[in-house]
Order: structure tokens, then sequence, then C-alpha cells
């Protein structure tokens, strides 16, 4: 369902059954952030160790397992797990032999948060039908 408005967007993810990666950024039209919905099938690693000039990365484990290889270390990670990286950080993952890995990768400028939700957050006096 693509839908959107004056101040959003909203799409379906449709590429990661077909090429095992959907990228958000322009589908939703991102200015900050680039997020990335990933899956390797069992046994498949990302086919490259690579690092980034200015972007550290969050990853979210949402299903299956597999391992990370981080600046030499190397640990197993599963369901539930959220792993962050510096730029400057040589990474590359894999998913176990016996299962998938699906996975949320989202990339931003490291150091660039100057405002969290409490201080950025306003509170407005409108309400959504369900409030009612």
């Amino acid at each position: 369902m693509k839908r959107s408005g004056e101040n959003y967007q909203v799409d379906r993810i449709q590429e990661l059954e077909t090429k095992g990666r959907a990228v958000l950024h322009d589908a939703l039209g991102l200015t900050g952030s680039e997020i990335s919905i990933n899956e390797l099938p069992a046994g498949v690693s990302v086919p490259f160790m690579h690092a980034h000039k200015r972007n550290e990365e969050v990853y979210i484990v949402l299903k299956g397992s597999g391992r990370f290889h981080i600046d030499g270390d190397e640990f197993e990670v599963s369901e539930g797990d959220v792993i962050r990286i510096d730029p400057s950080a040589e990474r590359c993952i894999i998913a176990s032999a016996d299962s998938s890995l699906r996975f949320i990768c989202v990339q931003t400028e490291a150091n660039s948060l100057v405002q969290f939700t409490a201080e950025d957050g306003v509170l407005l006096e409108s309400k959504p039908s369900w409030f009612a």
C-alpha cells in the first residue's frame, strides 16, 4: 500500500522477497538516515568486508542467527540482538549454516544527533480518532 501526505510516506517492502534487501531511502524520501531491511539465506555471507567514511551503523536482528566479524572479533548474533558499529570498523556478516538471518540496518552520520526524543518531541492538543 503506497500512500503519502504532505509530511509522510508509506510503502511496502517487496524487494525483500525477490532481492533479499529492501533499501528505504528512495521509497520513503529519507533525509537523515539510510535504512535497509535485509535477509541472508542460511550459510550466505555479505560478499565483501566494508567500513564507512562517516556513517555509523546499527543492526537489529529480527529473525534467525548468524555471525558478525568486526575489526577481527567474531561473535554470534540472534533474534533480538542490537549491534552498533563505528564508521571505521571493518565488518562482515554471515547467516548461520542452518538459519537465515533477517535484520534491519540503520546508517546515520556519526556524532550528528543534536536532540533526543525528550528534547525534540512536541506534545500536541490534537487527537487521533481512537482517543475519542
